[in-house]
């Protein structure tokens, strides 16, 4: 079974993030999203991510949005 599209989604921030050596709180802070939502984003029972919050935290990371959804 292929894996849901939230579920890549909170893989790949949680990795980049990771390879970035930040927290959760400091990419909160980076992006303007609040902490709690990143670890939702990064969760399991991963909510779906609104476009804007998507573009905040591509930008953090200092990618584009299509990057941070490819998979």
């Amino acid at each position: 079974m292929e894996m849901d599209i939230r579920l890549k989604l909170a893989r790949k921030i949680r990795e980049l993030r990771q390879r970035k050596e930040l927290t959760q709180e400091q990419l909160s802070e980076l992006s303007g999203v609040d902490y709690k939502h990143i670890q939702l984003l990064e969760s399991k029972k991963a909510p779906a991510a609104k476009i804007d919050t998507i573009e905040k935290i591509a930008k953090a990371f200092g990618i584009t949005p299509s990057k941070l959804l490819k998979f």
